[in-house]
């Protein structure tokens, strides 16, 4: 079986800022690391391979400074990666990810299964992974926790949902989102460190992607940020008094009295 795993690299939630002007994420100075959702598709698609053999192959859009992440990767486990990186694909919304990536797919051929995580942390849309399969024109499976290969051939999932669990089956070439959380990545194989650093990343550029330009990047992009405002948590009331210590006990009793904390009388004593 040959899958894909689609790999972001996201910014540590904890750093990255916005910017009000310019109304996008500023990454400058910002750490990355790889999206957690997408650790849980790549765990899923190496036990797939460990299971049924085949090859695992890692999908990533972005700039050059990628790779490492990406033979982090291939360190864990993953067979081959690719890195689609232009300017042109800069500033893409979902629907232009989506496109793009899956002429990324096209592009590495043969493949029968692509697992993507459900969201990633620095849009949490989930999105993309349905708009690879809706450009791919294959089956597509959402919030999936678990997935394996049945004796005649397709793919059996199951999908958590609110209220349960659904367990369906559908024919290859498939998209799956992988629930974050989903299983337990597995650590870097420091055996493969070595043969991951000097493993090829072959990085694809719009023209060797042969894509179509209206459809990449900021051009091929719908949506506008209208505008964009900082919500700021209210800070927790407080009030410092100084009195006696009676009067300090009917304040307290007061203002729980006023909460709803306590009766406003004095429950009667049993007689």
């Amino acid at each position: 079986m040959q899958s894909v795993v689609c790999l972001k690299v996201v910014p540590r939630p904890e750093e990255v800022r916005v910017d009000l002007e310019k109304k996008t994420l500023d990454r400058s100075g910002v750490r990355s690391v790889i999206n957690p959702a997408d650790l849980s598709a790549l765990e899923m698609a190496l036990a797939l391979r460990d299971k049924h053999g085949g090859r695992v192959t890692l999908l990533s859009m972005g700039p050059p400074s990628f790779e490492p992440y990406l033979r982090v990767g291939i360190a864990v486990g993953a067979d081959d990666a690719v890195l689609l990186s232009d300017r042109a694909f800069g500033g893409a919304d979902t629907l232009a990810t989506s496109y793009t990536l899956s002429e990324g797919v096209r592009t590495i051929g043969g493949v029968d299964l692509v697992l993507c995580g459900d969201e990633s942390s620095d849009g949490g849309t989930s999105q993309v992974p349905q708009g690879i399969a809706e450009w791919l024109g294959c089956s597509q499976a959402t919030y999936v926790d678990r997935a394996d290969r049945t004796s005649d051939g397709l793919l059996r999932v199951r999908r958590v949902l609110e209220d349960g669990t659904e367990t369906i089956e559908m024919p290859f070439p498939a998209v799956v989102s992988v629930l974050g959380g989903t299983g337990e990545p597995r650590f870097i194989d420091y055996d493969r460190w070595a043969m991951a650093q000097q493993a090829t990343v072959h990085v694809i550029d719009a023209a060797a992607l042969g894509a179509d330009p209206k459809l990449l990047g900021l051009k091929g992009s719908p949506t506008v940020v209208a505008g964009l405002r900082e919500v700021r948590k209210p800070g927790r009331r407080h009030e410092v008094v100084t009195l006696e210590p009676e009067a300090a006990a009917a304040r307290v009793a007061q203002e729980l009295r006023r909460l709803g904390l306590v009766p406003e009388k004095e429950p009667s004593a049993p007689t």
